[in-house]
Parts: C-alpha cells; structure tokens; sequence
C-alpha cells in the first residue's frame, strides 16, 4: 500500500499557537500499542506529550528518567507519558498549568490513546467545547488503526469499530501481512463505504514517518488542510468536477444495517453565508442523533478563497478560511463539496438533506430564522465575519423596473 506522494510531511514539530491534539484510537487488539511504541523514538515525539490507557502496556520503562505522580513521567527523550484514569479534560488542565510554572518543558503535541471500545467523539467535543481547553489545545486530527486480518469481521459486528473508522482523518492498516488479498480487498471496499476521505497506510508505512499521521484534520482556524483532495475524498476516487458518486444504501435485512455511511453533496456554485449557515444548523439539529461528522469545502459569495467547515454531530467549529483553492480534479474554483458521515442514514434523510442544501434562503430570510432558532447548532457561524449576498434585480421583458428613489432621481436631472 503506498502512502499519497502529495501528503505533506510534518518536518517540524514544533507547532505554534495552540497545542496539537491527535487522537490514536482503533478496536480491540488492532495495534494501536504497538504503533505509538514505534512511534516513540521519532524526532517529532520528542516535545510531544502522550496519554495512554494502560502505561504497562507501553514500552517506555528504559526510558524513563524521573516519574513527577503517580499519573506523569517524564522520558528521556522529553517525552511526557500520562495514564489517563480520570477525566481527560482535568488532566489537560493540569499538563498547561505545569508547562505555565514550568515544572515541565513545554510540549510541540499531544497524542491520546483511546481505548478499544472508545467512541472518539465526546473527546473531539470536549476538545472542541471546553473554553478553557480549546484555547490552549486544538484537536488535530484523528487516526484509527484496523487490523487487516480481523478489521472485516469487527466492522461488521461492533459500532465502536464503525465510529472509530468514520471518524478517522488517518486510517492506517495493521498485520497486512497476515491477511490474504481477498481480506485486504473486502476491507478496502468497506472502509472506502464508511469513510471515503480519509488517506490509508500500513503500520509499516506509519512507523517509518511520524509526520505522515499528523496535520490531517481540520479542527483549527490556523491549522490548514496540507492535502485538501484527501481531506474531502480525492483518494477514494471522488472527483468534484463530475457528478458525485452515489454509495447505495443497503436494505434492512442485510448485515450491515444500522450501519455507518458516507454521502457527499456538491454544491457547484457560490453559497450565500447566512443561508447556508441557516441550512447545515438546521441538518444538524434535524438529524443530530444521526449524524457523525460533516465536513467541506465551500465558495462563499463575495470571497475568491474557498471556506472549510467542520462539524461533529451537533457542534459546529469555526468556519476555516483557506489561502488557495485545492488542485484541478478536486474541486474547481467557485464550486463546493459537503461530505456527511452518518449512521442509520436512510435514503430519505439523504434525499432530505440533499434538498435542504440546494435550496439556500437569502441572507435576510435566513438571519429572520436564525433568531427564532436560539439553539441553532451554527449560530456561531453567523457571527463570522462575511459578505452580504448580492440582491437579485427585478427583470420584466415587458417593462424597466426601478426603484422609486432613482425614478424620482432621474426626473430631477
């Protein structure tokens, strides 16, 4: 399996701002201990600071140099270990208070080790929820390891698995060499169904490049995409500028109903901010129980760069504005793409969905619903800061249509 040539590798790891979360998550027994001890030697885990669930699971006792608590070390490396027994968001507190008294060196990242039952989504949210948390630490990405072997079976039986893979920005491949091509083949199929845009490599691959799993995501308003084509689907096939591929959803009685699935829905023209702001707050709030994610790339009206958003069920994340436009095949400047992850999505919550975004009110309609609807999920969005769409003009074949301030004008002259 060979990694996209035109992923962009972090080369330093040391990262401005906000500190850099990255999830590592992926189901029971799929190798995600084995790869963060691969990990562990590479330059950018230096500086990075790393929760686990189990700390005797990880290889890290002949590096250890000084242990702060019972819940801290410190490696050699400068590498931080946290065992994570207690709430996520109070030990990420208490990582930025011993950087501040500088009882520890500060940190370039942070990597969490979920369990293999985690959902990684309350974590994403807390991320991106916490005040206090979010403006210290920025969710970076996700990546999910599945085992090559197994990963088939374990997609088909347990919706954590399902979660995990939706989710992921980075999905890398375990125990390749244990699974037949037949094996690969059938687990390719159902990742690229469950999550069409999320680059795929072998643990082999991962564990070479550090910088290879991070940057993928899109949670941050400073962090931009490194490879917007794998971010919205280039490499499952998915090309902007022809008609979206539809993935067919399954009936009832097959065995993976109730299912996680993808859907994308290409806008082709410029969006009207308020409107479409109105419009994915109204998609989340309507099938929040539904939907995982959402993500895309869009053209606002009045603006040449393109627009990234990014949603997890019912949170909606400030609005990305980006620098360029992605490569020609993804999507073509002026145009747009939404991609919905969701689970239990029928073709009628598709065809609804769809309707609802290619049916966009102008910016006054949409501001006078927006105030009716207090908890509306992208509220926020309508604080950005955002050209007006521009008013269509009466037109009449048989008669010129004026406003009555530049009739009376015109009669002045």
């Amino acid at each position: 399996m060979t990694f996209p040539e035109n992923l962009a590798v972090l080369a330093d790891p040391v990262v401005p701002g906000r500190v850099p979360v990255t999830l590592l998550t992926g189901f029971l027994g799929a190798g995600k201990t084995t790869l963060l001890n691969r990990l562990m030697p590479a330059p950018e885990m230096a500086t990075a600071a790393v929760f686990i669930n189990e700390f005797g699971e990880i290889g890290v006792d002949h590096h250890l140099v000084e242990r702060i608590d019972d819940a801290l070390v410190i490696l050699d490396s400068g590498c931080l270990c946290c065992t994570v027994q207690g709430d996520l968001i109070a030990e990420l507190k208490r990582l930025h208070d011993r950087m501040a008294r500088r009882e520890i060196p500060p940190v370039s990242r942070v990597v969490i080790e979920t369990t293999g039952l985690a959902d990684p989504m309350p974590v994403v949210r807390a991320l991106m929820e916490d005040r206090f948390v979010s403006a210290r630490f920025r969710c970076e990405g996700i990546v999910t390891v599945v085992d090559a072997e197994h990963g088939t079976g374990h997609l088909a039986r347990n919706r954590e698995a399902r979660l995990q893979v939706s989710m992921a920005d980075r999905i890398v491949m375990s125990k390749t060499d244990l699974a037949d091509r037949a094996t690969r083949h059938a687990l390719d199929r159902r990742l690229t169904e469950l999550n069409p845009a999320a680059p795929r490599l072998t643990a082999a691959e991962a564990g070479r490049s550090a910088g290879l799993l991070f940057g993928g995501g899109i949670y941050a308003p400073e962090a931009t995409p490194q490879d917007l084509g794998g971010w919205l689907g280039r490499e499952a096939g998915i090309n902007w500028s022809s008609p979206v591929p539809e993935v067919p959803l399954r009936t009832a009685g097959d065995a993976h109903s109730g299912r996680v699935r993808s859907f994308s829905v290409r806008l082709p023209a410029p969006v009207a901010w308020r409107g479409f702001a109105l419009r994915i707050g109204e998609v989340l709030d309507c099938w929040q129980d539904k939907i995982l994610r959402l993500k895309g790339i869009v053209a606002v009206q009045g603006i040449a760069a393109p627009t990234a958003i990014q949603c997890v069920q019912a949170t909606a994340y400030a609005p990305v504005r980006l620098s360029r436009w992605p490569d020609s095949g993804v999507i073509s400047a002026g145009q747009g793409a939404v991609v919905v992850i969701g689970e239990d999505l029928t073709a009628a919550d598709e065809a609804a969905i769809r309707a609802l975004l290619g049916d966009l009110p102008a910016d006054a309609l949409a501001l006078r619903r927006a105030a009716a609807l207090p908890g509306l999920a992208t509220r926020n969005w309508f604080n950005e800061r955002m050209p007006l769409a521009a008013r269509p003009g009466l037109v009449s074949d048989a008669f010129l249509i004026q406003p009555r301030f530049l009739r009376d004008a015109g009669r002045r002259l």
